[in-house]
Protein backbone atom coordinates (compact mmCIF):
# COMPACT_ATOMS: atom_id res chain seq x y z
CA UNK A 1 0.00 0.00 0.00
CA UNK A 2 0.87 3.67 -1.02
CA UNK A 3 1.34 6.10 1.45
CA UNK A 4 -1.73 8.10 0.96
CA UNK A 5 -3.23 5.12 0.59
CA UNK A 6 -2.48 3.75 4.41
CA UNK A 7 -3.41 7.22 5.62
CA UNK A 8 -6.48 7.17 4.52
CA UNK A 9 -7.27 3.61 5.77
CA UNK A 10 -5.22 4.93 9.35
CA UNK A 11 -7.63 7.62 9.61
CA UNK A 12 -10.67 5.48 9.61
CA UNK A 13 -10.01 2.99 11.94
CA UNK A 14 -8.50 5.55 14.34
CA UNK A 15 -12.43 7.08 13.68
CA UNK A 16 -13.88 4.00 14.03
CA UNK A 17 -11.62 1.35 16.62
CA UNK A 18 -9.39 3.73 18.60
CA UNK A 19 -7.76 7.16 17.96
CA UNK A 20 -4.80 5.87 18.87
CA UNK A 21 -3.98 3.33 16.88
CA UNK A 22 -0.95 3.60 14.25
CA UNK A 23 -0.09 1.90 10.97
CA UNK A 24 3.16 1.14 9.91
CA UNK A 25 4.58 -0.27 6.39
CA UNK A 26 6.09 -4.16 7.11
CA UNK A 27 9.11 -5.11 5.90
CA UNK A 28 9.36 -6.92 2.58
CA UNK A 29 5.54 -6.33 1.27
CA UNK A 30 3.58 -3.95 0.05
CA UNK A 31 -0.01 -5.59 0.58
CA UNK A 32 -0.14 -5.50 3.91
CA UNK A 33 0.48 -3.22 7.24
CA UNK A 34 0.85 -3.60 10.71
CA UNK A 35 -1.19 -1.96 13.43
CA UNK A 36 -0.07 -0.69 16.52
CA UNK A 37 -1.54 0.93 19.47
CA UNK A 38 0.99 2.92 21.43
CA UNK A 39 3.87 0.78 21.47
CA UNK A 40 2.23 -2.92 21.44
CA UNK A 41 1.55 -4.60 18.26
CA UNK A 42 -2.43 -5.34 17.44
CA UNK A 43 -3.21 -6.74 14.10
CA UNK A 44 -2.41 -6.99 10.31
CA UNK A 45 -4.24 -5.48 7.67
CA UNK A 46 -3.89 -7.27 4.61
CA UNK A 47 -4.82 -5.12 1.14
CA UNK A 48 -7.20 -7.19 -1.27
CA UNK A 49 -8.18 -6.83 -4.99
CA UNK A 50 -10.25 -9.22 -6.79
CA UNK A 51 -12.12 -8.31 -10.01
CA UNK A 52 -11.20 -4.73 -9.43
CA UNK A 53 -12.74 -3.98 -6.30
CA UNK A 54 -10.56 -3.39 -3.06
CA UNK A 55 -10.89 -4.14 -0.05
CA UNK A 56 -9.16 -4.73 3.48
CA UNK A 57 -8.74 -7.40 5.79
CA UNK A 58 -7.90 -6.65 9.52
CA UNK A 59 -6.36 -9.63 10.92
CA UNK A 60 -6.21 -9.89 14.84
CA UNK A 61 -4.71 -12.66 17.01
CA UNK A 62 -5.45 -13.20 20.61
CA UNK A 63 -3.13 -15.51 22.68
CA UNK A 64 -5.36 -17.45 25.37
CA UNK A 65 -2.51 -16.73 27.34
CA UNK A 66 -3.16 -13.05 26.68
CA UNK A 67 -6.77 -13.09 28.41
CA UNK A 68 -7.01 -12.46 32.17
CA UNK A 69 -8.78 -15.10 34.00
Amino acid sequence: MDREETLRLEAYLKQKLNPGLRLLPRDKTDDSVEVYLGAEFLAVVYKDVDEGEVSYQFQMTVLAEDLEA
